[in-house]
């Protein structure tokens, strides 16, 4: 489990800004108190890694406030980003359920707080929780059909198509700062690496896309400027 210098204080489940959102959402009073004894406060500096690809997570994680990627590594060591989680998500629920090796490491986009529960307490709340079950059932089939479209978009799509659907998901799923760029902050790289592309092609994509006005870039900082473009390009269907 990761550590810090400094963690936040275990924050009760009832009382959490996150709940609506997540897995939990449903619980009784009395469930989330129980929920709330059986954690612990997990903390994981930028760049650490959660979880490792191949490996049996013995508990999960509810993630308190933090960014996180989900990556796989290739046969020479290149890794690709296959999805990330922010606050509200579980992370290792899929793995414990299906009694596998977790299929992608995962690694702090930033100073990340969670929140673990032990894989038996876990399974403790889903027996006594059928809302609880089903919500954990939408989650994955939510992911699984992500992926799906990742895997579409990916055998289907160009590049720069690719590159324009990302942006938009980024976007979907992290929101935008005060000033409106994207509220996740990625190295040309890991641009690359989300959209299987070698990281000088991002580069030059990304050039272009910010030379017709879709975008803007101030460093790692990325403003959608123009989201309809975007759409357009990536032939996305609202």
């Amino acid at each position: 489990m990761g550590k810090t210098d400094q963690l936040e204080p275990p924050h009760h489940c009832q009382l959490c800004n996150n709940r609506p959102s997540s897995a939990f959402r449903d619980l009784n009073a009395e469930t989330l108190d129980t929920v709330s004894q059986l954690k612990t406060c997990a903390a994981f500096k930028k760049g650490q890694v959660m979880l490792h690809e191949g490996a049996r997570p013995q508990g999960v994680y509810c993630i308190h406030k933090g960014k996180l990627k989900f990556y796989r590594l290739g046969s020479e060591g290149k890794e690709q980003i296959v999805r990330f989680a922010t606050n509200g998500d579980l992370v290792g629920y899929r793995s414990i359920l299906s009694d596998e090796p977790i299929g992608a490491s995962v690694t702090a986009l930033e100073d990340t707080f969670a929140c673990y529960i032990p894989k038996s307490s876990f399974f403790e709340v889903i027996d006594q929780n059928p809302k609880f079950s089903l919500n954990l059932l939408q989650d994955s089939c939510h992911e699984l059909g992500e992926a799906g479209k990742m895997i579409t978009s990916l055998a289907q799509k160009t590049v720069r198509q690719r590159l324009a659907e990302i942006f938009l998901v980024l976007r979907a799923t992290f929101g935008e700062d005060h000033e409106g760029y994207l509220d996740l902050k990625l190295t040309r790289e890991e641009i690359a690496n989300m959209v299987g592309t070698a990281t000088e092609s991002a580069i030059r994509l990304i050039s272009e896309l910010r030379s017709e006005g879709a975008i803007h870039t101030a460093g790692r900082r990325i403003k959608i400027e123009d989201p309809s473009t975007l759409r357009d390009l990536a032939a996305v269907v609202d």
